[in-house]
């Protein structure tokens, strides 16, 4: 499954994000996989497309970073998918 990450980053601690990334890596554990990033233009959130099957990695990766950022965690779908299905209803 595919899970849109929001990251509330907490204020003044973007430099501690990175410096923890580049230090230590995502720290993702095995079976979850990162797919891409963007972040805000004032630096206050990240967005995060994240893939995997059980939801409790997501949950074992949030509790590495919770103490720098907030997280809205959401399933996804990509819009071709849900396309065809809307297509079968129409």
């Amino acid at each position: 499954m595919l899970f849109m990450v929001i990251e509330h980053f907490e204020a003044g601690r973007v430099k501690d994000i990175y410096r923890r990334v580049r230090e230590r890596g995502r720290m993702t554990p095995e079976g979850l996989t990162f797919v891409d990033s963007w972040i805000e233009a004032g630096f206050g959130r990240c967005f995060q497309l994240m893939e995997c099957d059980d939801i409790a990695l997501l949950q074992d990766w949030v509790l590495q970073w919770e103490d720098m950022a907030r997280f809205e965690i959401v399933p996804v779908l990509p819009s071709k998918d849900v396309t065809a299905l809307v297509q079968k209803h129409l």
